[in-house]
Formats: structure tokens, C-alpha cells, sequence
């Protein structure tokens, strides 16, 4: 569990008020679903341009056919590759995204996914934006949760929270975007885990491309005339 922030000047900044009242609202989210680094990698890539529900269909695929080895990703066709995670949709897309990866740490790192995660988290990001359909946002979700550094991981749920509440333009680089929640949080990865998670479920259920405002947790916060679009 995430202990709660001090109170005080510098921590009624609205992103400490704005996790207190989701977390307060909805609980711990226990966000990433995986039970090995390397499926939450795998995981990482397949939710690319899809749901949730639709990855963990794939992944259900992938254990089921007792694909979910560094090994047998690597060593399985790309056509069985596609075949297993095609309920993630693209799946020839990430099928070859997935191979990038894999082929990188056989390549790097003799196989050894432990030796890529232990690299220091300016190393391990470079190497992981290196692999061909890895960007930001996958990259540091690596980081995050596989690796457990204290980046922040910056979605199109956080773009619109942040815009619409009027906190920033929302069409700042991804970098910046970042810096502006690890600027103000003290570094700490299970707080940024958790923080993001609880942002993914607001933006799922309330800050959707047509917002529903009147039961969200955030509503207090948004600026006297209505979220800024």
C-alpha cells in the first residue's frame, strides 16, 4: 500500500490532491497484472493501440501453448509468434515488435533478461527506445514495472486529465509531461505505479473523449468553468 502524503504547502500541489481523492475514491489498482517481468514486458507491447482485455487474451494464448519464455519467443516463428497474440490485434506488427526485443536481449545480453534490467535506468531506457517499436510510453512502463525505477509513465489518459483540468496544456512533449508529475512527487516507484494506474481507471471511466464528470473523483479539482478541451 502507498503511504499517504504530509500535508503542507508544497503537498496541496493538485497532483498530491488529485491522487489522494482517486486513491481515497477507488483503493490500491495492484497494477501490473504479471507475475514475471518478462509477460509484463510482452504485456507492454501488446496493449499498443488495443484493451486491456484484448492482452490478456493473448498472454492466457502464450501460457496456455507454454510460449511465455524468453526462449521460446525468440525461437518460434514469427507466424506461430502472431498466431498466439492475435487477440492483441496488429499482431504481425507486434509479433515483429515482440522479435526486435527478444532478439536484443540475446543479442546484448546473451539471453539474460536480468542483466537488461540491471542496467541503470538512464542505460536501460536508451537501450529499450534502441528496439524498433518501443517509444516512450513502453519503455518507461518498463522501467517502472519490471525494473522498478521511479519514472512516470505518460498515456493519453494523462495528456487529457492534465489539459482538462487546466494543469498543463496537455501538448507538451512526453518528456516534459513527465517531469512535470516527477518534479512534484518525491521518487518513489510504487507511488508513481500506483498513481498511473489510478489515472488509467479515471480515464477509462470519466475522462473519456466525452467526459463524464458529475461522479468522478477529480471533479473538485477542475477549473471554475468546466474541463478545458
Amino acid at each position: 500500500m502507498v503511504k499517504a502524503l504530509k500535508k503542507g504547502t508544497r503537498f496541496e500541489h493538485p497532483l498530491y490532491r488529485a491522487y489522494h481523492a482517486l486513491y481515497d475514491a477507488w483503493g490500491a489498482q495492484h497494477w501490473w497484472p504479471a507475475d514475471t517481468p518478462l509477460e509484463m514486458m510482452v504485456g507492454a507491447i501488446l496493449t499498443q493501440n488495443t484493451a486491456w482485455t484484448n492482452v490478456e487474451k493473448a498472454i492466457a494464448r502464450l501460457k496456455e501453448a507454454d510460449a511465455l519464455s524468453l526462449e521460446r519467443l525468440h525461437r518460434a516463428s514469427l507466424s506461430r509468434l502472431a498466431g498466439w497474440i492475435r487477440p492483441s490485434g496488429y499482431f504481425n506488427l507486434k509479433a515483429r515488435r515482440l522479435r526486435a526485443l527478444t532478439g536484443m536481449i540475446f543479442e546484448r545480453y546473451d539471453g539474460r533478461l536480468e542483466r537488461l534490467l540491471a542496467e541503470p535506468p538512464d542505460r536501460l531506457r536508451e537501450v529499450l527506445l534502441g528496439v524498433w517499436g518501443i517509444g516512450p510510453e513502453t519503455a518507461d512502463s518498463i522501467l517502472l514495472y519490471a525494473a522498478g525505477h521511479a519514472v512516470f509513465v505518460v498515456d493519453t489518459y494523462t495528456r487529457r486529465i492534465v489539459r482538462r483540468h487546466g494543469w498543463l496544456r496537455g501538448d507538451e512533449s512526453y518528456d516534459d509531461v513527465s517531469a512535470a508529475f516527477t518534479s512534484q512527487i518525491p521518487s518513489d516507484p510504487g507511488f508513481y505505479g500506483e498513481f498511473h494506474a489510478l489515472i488509467v481507471r479515471a480515464g477509462k471511466y470519466h475522462c473519456r473523449p466525452r467526459p463524464d464528470c458529475a461522479s468522478c473523483p477529480l471533479r473538485f479539482l477542475l477549473p471554475p468553468n468546466g474541463p478545458r478541451d
